[in-house]
């Protein structure tokens, strides 16, 4: 069996918003419950609306923010039990992440190869040609060729810079990639291309990644499993196929519908949800999507669900648990 990389139970995260002078101080949910366990080898998908909480999801993973409460183990050690810098520091080596924007993400004053070398000048001791030896080999694996060493960011296409960012998340040698919408902002020509390498090199080298994305046709494409979140919460967690060929959630199957498809058999009919999505400040009483939801009734209103198994896969949704659905 795959090696347990990550390892998250009931993580929330809550933010204090101050609104002004002489209000009083209100708790964003950025997160509120969340759990999950990632192996080696293996992709997870998060998907949701803007706003349900994948960010801040992928910043607890990368350590640049700690949960408010909840367990997080990366590698086997328990985040909530870490004191030592030098601990800390080597998780943070364990997880990398690539970014949405290949543009905003590459520091423009620098070159190639210092942007590849200034990981291993930080956190190895290697000498001077042996760094440069590494960023050589790490650009040669995600095709980039020996003469962009010496050039800067801005000479390169969207999807050259986001295999950039792939080459300087990697040069450590990571076994968790946090990639946050990495083809978002690419043509999808180039879209499939850089797809295509992030598959490639997580057979080559073995690498877990939690992939973030509102891309429900490209998360078909690489996840093993399917995390579905609506304003901080998971509502329906499960195998991909399962998630693509049978959701439980409402939520989930209006995001479903809403996915282009080549393949007529396919063909979803389109749920169209009304309502905006609510203020994670002020969320609604009981189940989060009732105000959305065609399936909701007087104790989706009062009653907040919990997560619990359907066939393969789990979600949280009393019209489920009352077989309304």
């Amino acid at each position: 069996m795959s090696k347990q990389l990550i390892k998250a139970r009931d993580l929330h995260k809550h933010y204090t918003i101050n609104e002004g002078f002489l209000k009083s101080s209100k708790k964003l949910k950025a997160l509120s419950g969340v759990g999950f366990d990632l192996y080696e080898g293996k992709t997870l998908a998060v998907v949701g609306e803007s706003g349900c909480g994948k960010s801040t999801l992928a910043r607890l993973l990368t350590t640049i923010e700690e949960p408010t409460s909840g367990q997080l183990s990366i590698d086997g050690i328990d985040m909530g039990s870490v004191q030592s810098k030098a601990i800390t520091k080597q998780l943070r080596q364990t997880v990398q992440m690539v970014f949405q924007d290949p543009f905003g993400s590459l520091n423009p004053r620098q070159k190639v190869g210092d942007i590849l070398q200034e990981p291993l000048i930080i956190n190895t001791s290697l000498s001077a040609s042996e760094r440069k030896q590494k960023a050589l080999d790490m650009m040669s694996l995600v095709g980039l060729r020996d003469e962009h060493f010496q050039r800067y960011p801005h000479m390169f296409s969207g999807g050259q810079r986001q295999r950039i960012a792939i080459a300087r998340a990697l040069i450590l040698k990571p076994k968790v990639v946090v990639l946050d919408e990495p083809v978002s902002a690419l043509d999808v020509s180039i879209q499939a291309q850089v797809i295509n390498l992030l598959v490639e090199l997580q057979k080559e080298l073995g690498l877990a990644y939690v992939f973030i994305s509102h891309d429900l046709s490209i998360v078909r494409h690489i996840a093993d499993e399917v995390l579905v979140m609506y304003l901080g919460k998971p509502v329906e967690q499960g195998p991909s196929e399962v998630i693509f060929n049978d959701p439980k959630h409402p939520y989930t199957q209006a995001l479903l519908s809403a996915t282009p498809s080549t393949n007529i058999k396919n063909k979803r009919q389109r749920i169209k949800l009304t309502g905006e999505l609510p203020s994670p400040i002020d969320p609604p009483n009981g189940c989060a999507f009732n105000p959305r939801c065609q399936h909701a009734n007087k104790s989706c209103k009062i009653s907040e669900p919990v997560m619990d198994t359907f066939g393969k896969s789990r979600a949280a949704c009393l019209a489920l648990d009352e077989g309304r659905i």
